[in-house]
């Protein structure tokens, strides 16, 4: 079913996760509900966001809710802490993903929403380090890359420099 989803990215991030935690399962996915908790759920997961709640200010909320895994697809760049958060969750499993930071391109920063902006742009073995740091255990990384259609420099680097890392990890 997934070789039909909108995005390159969403294809592989659902056949990641597929593998590391099969449907059914309960999931926290942080962040506001958006087209891929539809595509979770759809394929089988139990899925509660948290409302846009600033994870900064309360990393408890992680807290609230008894699941099978924590999701965070596209978050921690835009903490400006994401050690308290990783620090509190209790769900046992975790599966992230972040956008890599690329030699060739600046820090992402929307001009028109402050919430919009990668305050970390990180390097996989920097994202590794704080997910141990925090007491996880990666028990699974990949990487894949995301052209896109346009012509150019960066565009033509795009598509043979990953740009996308997952991690599962456990407790």
């Amino acid at each position: 079913m997934y070789n039909k989803l909108p995005k390159k990215r969403y294809q592989h991030t659902l056949a990641f996760l597929q593998d590391v935690l099969p449907a059914p399962a309960t999931i926290l996915d942080l962040g506001v509900r958006n087209p891929f908790s539809e595509i979770m759920e759809q394929n089988g997961y139990t899925v509660f966001n948290t409302l846009g709640e600033d994870l900064d200010e309360v990393p408890e909320i992680v807290k609230k809710h008894k699941v099978d895994a924590v999701t965070a697809f596209e978050i921690f760049e835009h903490l400006l802490a994401p050690y308290q958060v990783l620090k509190e969750i209790e769900a046992p499993k975790l599966i992230a993903t972040i956008p890599l930071k690329l030699w060739f391109a600046s820090a992402y920063r929307s001009k028109t929403d402050m919430r919009d902006r990668h305050y970390h742009e990180f390097e996989d073995w920097q994202f590794d380090w704080l997910v141990e740091k925090t007491n996880w255990t990666i028990k699974r990384k990949q990487k894949w890359t995301s052209p896109i259609n346009k012509i150019g420099f960066r565009p033509i680097l795009r598509k043979f420099t990953p740009r996308y890392y997952a991690i599962y990890a456990e407790k």
